[in-house]
């Protein structure tokens, strides 16, 4: 009896009477948690392996206290911004912990850059101290130089590697011995505190800062693990590059599962295939390019892997062939979707088994585990439906609408750009920009960014579907595909081919095969060889092939 006598408003009554929060039952959110328990309760055990170097997690949380220390001698606090320009090595994965202990943002900024957008990075997000690895002076060194306040520069130095120039005050190391192994911390009073920052990798005008606080993160870590089904004490190999959403969140995640990482610091394949052997890797993640190139891998490199070693794939949606590859070598594949403001992974394509799934040919079983999938179980909410009206599309596999995500899970906002952020939370639902159809088992899959779709006599074309036909081709590579201005049409499909070494085929072939696999309104109308364009990330440039493609159809 809703508001009958006697019953308690919602803003009291006896169970918001004496049971207030207070410290002996209430603390925020933070992954830092995860490292003091990994070194307490498992503190010999293999937090870090990194050629020689094998450490143990008290002595990784020993070393993050340090670096707490030292930053927090040099003046820097809460509200702080840190900045790591390193590769997968142990310095980087410290200053995960030991940027944020002190109170500061950590900024891991992607290695692939240019001095220019490094430097624009460094002055936006008002850097006062950076970590750089020595090796990518060549870089960071004209970057600094255009700065007008250089913040104080501690160079990182792995002896793995041999070249590049000291730019800093001191080295790493030295800059650690100043701090104090037991440096005394506490988490942050508001779990809505910034705990890292991440510029994505846009392909047009200055990258965005994407803002995460200590609850999303905590959250993330642990949802990484119940997507994957991850054990205790997992041996993780750093495919993923740790610059990258924060490494997917997976550095604290390994901190939650008192985990080894076995460090990478280039995506090779001899160096993949020996530590996955020595090391008895178990988990390993990157975007399909990194399948794509493990699945070429030699038969003697191949030989003696351990069995059923778990691969996440995201960052790109993944040609089915790939997937089939890498589960013909013995890989167990997941495929995972997520953004830069989404901390990675938020939705995640799980596979049932049992004997209906088992027993199905793997070429069908790898295209649909091409799909994106269902929301990852940390996040609230997920709706395939209409960008205008915010209505969700029928579960049909067929209609298209845009992908929208909500809780804890997505990003602050974009730093220092309050247009931005007020634009992409509009509704109360994050806008991806991603359009896909949502399958009646719940299952969405990705068709095309919104700017992506092609639009032929009326009729959508996905160039995310084309591109997945071009990559079953042997030949191809890497295949994109854009909208050509078409006199009759409107547009029409043009496709970037870069063919594999010591391969010919001519535009016929090529068109040959799509006409086996696709509708006709839907193979390409013209055929271009040669590189592609890429981001430092390793995505595709198609802005710049929009225009090729343009200047092509001004040429007829």
């Amino acid at each position: 009896m809703a508001g009958g006598k006697g019953m308690a408003s919602h803003g009291g009554g006896p169970y918001e009477t004496g049971l207030d929060r207070n410290a002996a039952n209430y603390a925020p959110l933070t992954p830092l948690t995860f490292i003091e328990r990994a070194a307490s309760v498992f503190p010999d055990r293999t937090a870090i392996v990194h050629g020689a170097i094998r450490r143990s997690w008290s002595e990784t949380y020993a070393r993050c206290r340090r670096l707490a220390s030292a930053l927090t001698k040099v003046g820097i606090g809460p509200g702080d911004t840190v900045a790591v320009m390193g590769a997968n090595t142990p310095e980087t994965f410290e200053a995960h912990f030991g940027v944020p202990i002190t109170g500061a943002v950590l900024n891991a900024i992607n290695v692939r850059l240019d001095p220019a957008t490094v430097a624009f990075i460094l002055a936006h997000c008002e850097a006062k101290v950076l970590l750089t690895d020595r090796e990518l002076s060549r870089t960071i060194a004209p970057a600094l130089a255009s700065l007008e306040r250089r913040p104080l520069v501690i160079d990182i130095v792995d002896d793995s590697v041999e070249g590049g120039e000291l730019l800093g005050a001191m080295d790493y190391e030295a800059f650690l011995a100043t701090g104090d192994p037991h440096f005394p911390w506490r988490g942050p009073a508001d779990e809505w505190q910034a705990i890292a920052l991440n510029y994505t990798s846009g392909t047009t005008g200055h990258p965005k800062g994407v803002v995460y606080h200590h609850r999303g993160a905590y959250l993330t870590a642990v949802s990484n693990v119940l997507m994957w089904d991850m054990p205790a004490n997992p041996i993780f190999l750093w495919t993923l590059p740790m610059f990258h959403c924060n490494g997917w969140c997976f550095p604290w995640t390994l901190a939650l599962l008192a985990g080894t990482s076995v460090c990478l610091r280039a995506v090779r394949v001899e160096p993949i295939f020996d530590l996955i052997k020595a090391e008895k890797v178990t988990h390993l993640c990157g975007a399909p390019i990194v399948l794509g190139t493990m699945g070429k891998a030699s038969v003697e490199l191949t030989e003696g892997l351990p069995p059923g070693v778990k691969v996440l794939t995201g960052g790109a949606p993944p040609p089915p062939s790939v997937i089939e590859r890498m589960e013909q070598m013995g890989f167990e594949v997941t495929h995972g979707y997520g953004l830069t403001e989404s901390y990675g992974p938020a939705l995640v394509c799980t596979w049932p088994g049992g004997d209906d799934s088992d027993d199905m040919p793997l070429a069908e079983r790898a295209r649909l585990k091409a799909r994106q999938g269902t929301r990852v179980p940390m996040l609230d909410e997920m709706m395939v439906a209409d960008p205008e009206t915010l209505r969700p599309v029928a579960r049909d596999g067929e209609t298209l609408g845009e992908v929208f995500l909500r809780g804890n899970t997505v990003m602050k906002g974009y730093f220092k750009n309050p247009t931005g952020t007020e634009e992409c939370f509009a509704g109360g639902w994050f806008h991806t920009g991603d359009l896909a159809v949502w399958h009646p088992d719940g299952c969405v899959e990705i068709k095309d960014r919104s700017k992506d779709v092609i639009i032929s006599g009326g009729e959508k074309i996905s160039s995310l579907e084309v591109e997945s036909v071009l990559y079953r081709h042997p030949a191809v590579l890497e295949a994109a595909v854009v909208a050509r201005p078409d006199p009759k049409w409107g547009e029409s499909a043009c496709a970037f081919i870069a063919l594999e070494a010591d391969v010919e085929i001519d535009e016929r072939d090529v068109i040959s095969f799509c006409r086996r696999h696709l509708a006709h309104y839907k193979v390409p109308k013209s055929i271009v060889f040669g590189p592609l364009p890429k981001t430092p990330t390793g995505k595709i440039l198609k802005n710049v092939l929009r225009q090729r493609a343009k200047a092509l159809a001004l040429l007829v």
